[in-house]
């Protein structure tokens, strides 16, 4: 790896390419060398259609930092019930560039427009997302009714200018 990896418009656009290609609409490119670094920096491209299952991290030093680069992105955190608490847009530039998700909350993000990319940044090591860890009240990812849960996460943006 070099010792410093310059993030362009370039290496943006060729992961929201990788994306668009990939069978789950999103692709990620990791800053860190290994799973067992113990902090997480990565570049991740989200496509419209991709679902990600709403979830949370359990372990207390799990709090994940995210930062719009390009395209819109629609963060929903819910409570534990599965109630929407906060639906907001992430936009490079715009009012909401960013969140910042304490250990413990179920969240989600759905791309609002095509080539969207988010900086996110966690510590490590990486442990994948437990089932305790995945909302249980939505559809898991490759599901039926994952479509009807992503038309409702998106309904929480539907009328708002980009």
């Amino acid at each position: 790896m070099s010792d410093a990896i310059l993030i362009d418009q370039n290496m943006l656009a060729q992961l929201g390419a990788e994306a668009a290609s990939a069978p789950r609409l999103r692709k990620n490119l990791n800053f860190h060398e290994r799973n067992e670094d113990l902090c997480h920096r990565m570049l991740n491209a989200l496509q419209p259609g991709t679902y990600v299952q709403p979830h949370c991290h359990l372990e207390a030093t799990k709090e994940e930092s995210i930062i719009a680069l390009s395209g819109r992105l629609g963060c929903l955190v819910f409570d534990n019930d599965g109630k929407v608490v906060r639906a907001c847009e992430l936009t490079p530039g715009g009012q909401n560039v960013g969140i910042n998700i304490r250990p413990g909350t179920f969240h989600s993000l759905v791309a609002l427009e095509p080539n969207s990319v988010f900086f996110e940044s966690k510590q490590g090591p990486y442990t994948p997302v437990s089932a305790a860890e995945k909302a249980p009240w939505a559809p898991a990812e490759g599901d039926a009714a994952c479509a009807d849960y992503l038309s409702f996460m998106l309904q929480h943006f539907a009328g708002k200018a980009a």
